[in-house]
């Protein structure tokens, strides 16, 4: 995975890692207790916290980055591929009411120096 900042209109949100292949997309947020940024996975229109430790606020987004849903899931929970998705943002449930995520958001990914 690569580290990243996630923005939106060229203020920071958060770090954030970026899962391109298939393990890591698969791998996700396993295993950790918490997580303080977020996980954009490329190429995935649904998501699972099945095995998760904490619940995940979800933005499910399209080829260019914009918010098209966003919801929460607890755990044992599956959120279901929405029209027009091609990729998926996680976060720990609650970070997207700090960031005030919300449909139509563009998001940005810049690499970490």
């Amino acid at each position: 995975m690569r580290t990243v900042w996630l923005l939106r209109g060229g203020d920071v949100l958060a770090s954030g890692e970026v899962a391109e292949s298939v393990l890591d997309r698969a791998r996700g947020l396993l295993g950790r207790k918490h997580y303080d940024g977020a996980l954009l996975l490329m190429r995935t229109r649904s998501v699972h916290t099945a095995g998760l430790r904490f619940p995940l606020d979800v933005a499910f987004l399209d080829k260019e980055l914009q918010v098209v849903a966003t919801t929460r899931l607890r755990a044992w929970s599956v959120a279901l591929p929405r029209r027009g998705t091609a990729h998926v943002l996680e976060a720990q449930a609650g970070a997207f009411e700090r960031w005030r995520l919300r449909p139509g958001d563009q998001i940005e990914i810049r690499e970490t120096a």
